[in-house]
């Protein structure tokens, strides 16, 4: 059969079956609509626990010491300069950045002006220091290096650290909020070898020196303040402490498939691989999957009933039109004709149902996004979109929609074209 004559005839059928295609559509069209909207929303918020709130590089490895290890006893599970060579020797591994944590209390205290705010306050800082190799790129101010005596030491801040102050603290002390522009140059004091909730301290006295931040980094300390190695090995020489061994080494794999054997590697030399990160990125992001799978099945479910309506309705259509098809095959429409007219229709029907719901669940999830930004509170992390459709899935909508619509169609089209037209002309 012609595709023009095809179309023609589909047109007629739908024409004539409108109220029963309408509802078949409405049905592909719910099912559809609301698994690409949970997948949508699955991804959008996946995307945020991975970028933002949880940032991993998939070839980066953090490796510390081990808490307790045999090898240790023996003269391994340390990270002394040399574990840190065997380090970067290990197969697959393109770089080695050393950290060390300043291993001395400290404190800060402020009293000034802060961004057109007076500010009074003191609070108890951790430092750590990492090789300037390691957040190249970050730095938007002068050098990452260790200045020398005197001079103000260059410190970098994490991102999520501000935004949490912008979204958490700034409003409930009435704090201007911040950018990692906006911070770039602001000084302030700390006080090495000193506690205020802490009575011990390392040897020596304790000495005041001026800070100055000069970035943002997804690689900064969380809870304090990240500054030049150098610098750290220096404030832990100078106060009488261990300035040798490392607190960790971040090593960067030539490629994301070399790193198991590079675990495997790290292990075997009695240290450990510090994962808690990856592995409360990939517990929340588990979490997400599976809410976001149990209401992807429920939408399937819809699906599905949704093609056990539409073959419902086209074995209804068939045996009303049983002397239309009698007809059709006694002036030489062959089977495969008849299966084709009636697998056509149901076609159009799942091709708008699918198109129609996924433009639904597009439209709904910008519905979501502006209530989202006019009327929840500005939490930390509060993305722009919690929403994610790649093409495949755009796509997929659709073809969801066809195929449930094929599938329902099946059975009716096999039996439309076993239709006998003799009996049935015959009454």
């Amino acid at each position: 059969m012609r595709l023009d004559a095809l179309s023609r005839l589909v047109r007629l059928s739908l024409a004539r079956e409108r109220r029963g295609a309408f509802f078949s559509a409405f049905g592909v069209a719910m099912g559809v609509g609301t698994l690409v909207f949970f997948i949508g929303l699955g991804l959008g918020v996946g995307q945020v626990i991975r970028e933002k709130i949880f940032p991993n590089d998939a070839r980066m490895v953090d490796v510390v010491p081990a808490a307790v290890s045999l090898g240790s006893l023996l003269g391994g599970g340390k990270l002394d300069a040399e574990a840190v060579e065997r380090l970067r020797s290990l197969p697959g591994v393109e770089a080695a950045h050393r950290k060390m944590n300043v291993r001395v209390p400290a404190v800060t205290r402020y009293d000034g002006a802060f961004f057109g705010t007076k500010l009074r306050m003191g609070m108890e800082v951790l430092a750590m220091g990492v090789e300037p190799s390691l957040v190249k790129g970050d730095t938007q101010m002068g050098e990452f290096k260790d200045p020398g005596e005197g001079q103000p030491i260059p410190v970098l801040v994490s991102t999520r650290l501000l935004e949490l102050y912008n979204k958490t603290f700034a409003p409930a002390r009435k704090l201007p909020q911040l950018s990692a522009n906006m911070i770039v140059g602001f000084g302030f004091p700390v006080e090495f070898n000193r506690s205020y909730v802490s009575a011990n301290s390392a040897t020596g006295p304790s000495r005041s020196v001026q800070t100055q931040v000069v970035g943002a980094s997804d690689r900064a300390m969380f809870a304090g303040i990240t500054i030049p190695l150098e610098t750290a090995m220096r404030i832990n020489r100078e106060a009488g402490v261990d300035a040798d061994t490392f607190t960790g080494v971040t090593l960067v794999a030539t490629d994301p498939s070399k790193v198991p054997a590079l675990v495997d590697a790290v292990k075997a030399m009695g240290l450990e691989i510090d994962d808690q990160e990856r592995r409360m990125a990939e517990n929340t992001g588990a979490a997400v999957a599976l809410t976001t799978s149990a209401l992807a099945l429920l939408s399937i479910l819809i699906c599905i009933l949704a093609a056990v309506n539409i073959a419902h309705a086209l074995s209804a259509s068939v045996r009303a039109r049983a002397k239309e098809i009698g007809v059709m095959q006694a002036v030489g429409a062959s089977r495969s004709d008849i299966r084709a007219i009636v697998l056509a229709e149901s076609a159009v029907v799942g091709l708008a149902g699918g198109a129609i719901g996924t433009g639904v669940a597009l439209l709904a999830s910008l519905g979501v996004n502006r209530f989202a930004a006019g009327y929840l509170p500005n939490f930390p992390f509060k993305p722009d979109s919690f929403f994610s459709f790649p093409w495949p899935v755009v796509l997929g909508g659709v073809v969801l929609g066809l195929l449930a619509a094929l599938a329902g169609a099946y059975f009716p089209s096999r039996r439309a074209a076993a239709t006998d037209p003799a009996r049935t002309l015959a009454g």
